[in-house]
């Protein structure tokens, strides 16, 4: 296997609690919980839509400084604080992912770590080889 790659977004968290927000090794890629926090600040304001679309975007950019894209995502996860807003996020996701369709789980959680983060978004991605990379 090569080399393990370790990529940090300067968070707040990650050196305290001790993770990445992106670990890539070989083909792989896994993307830690995203949320819709920007600068430190969340955005989307009570919008579960919002939230998702800002927390996606931020694990493309995780991904992307790994070298890889959106169409490589194989595994999404959702952690989701009210069961209302489930079609919402998944909306959000089918916008982001279009014809990719990752496989994909929501889970209804208690609370995030910050009271206003409605929704975290968590990716597993795999690169094949590719005649066009």
């Amino acid at each position: 296997m090569s080399n393990v790659q370790r990529i940090g977004s300067g968070g707040p968290w990650e050196s305290t609690y001790g993770y990445s927000r992106v670990v890539a090794a070989g083909p792989h890629a896994w993307v830690s919980g995203c949320t819709a926090t920007v600068d430190g600040m969340v955005q989307g304001n009570g919008d579960p839509y919002t939230q998702m679309k800002v927390a996606l975007d931020n694990a493309r950019t995780a991904l992307a400084e790994a070298g890889f894209e959106l169409r490589d995502v194989v595994r999404t996860r959702w952690f989701v604080v009210h069961s209302r807003d489930i079609d919402e996020v998944g909306r959000a996701h089918g916008e982001v992912f279009g014809e990719f369709r990752p496989a994909a789980t929501a889970l209804v959680v208690s609370g995030l770590i910050d009271p206003g983060m409605l929704v975290e978004v968590e990716l597993d991605a795999y690169r094949a080889e590719r005649a066009d990379a």
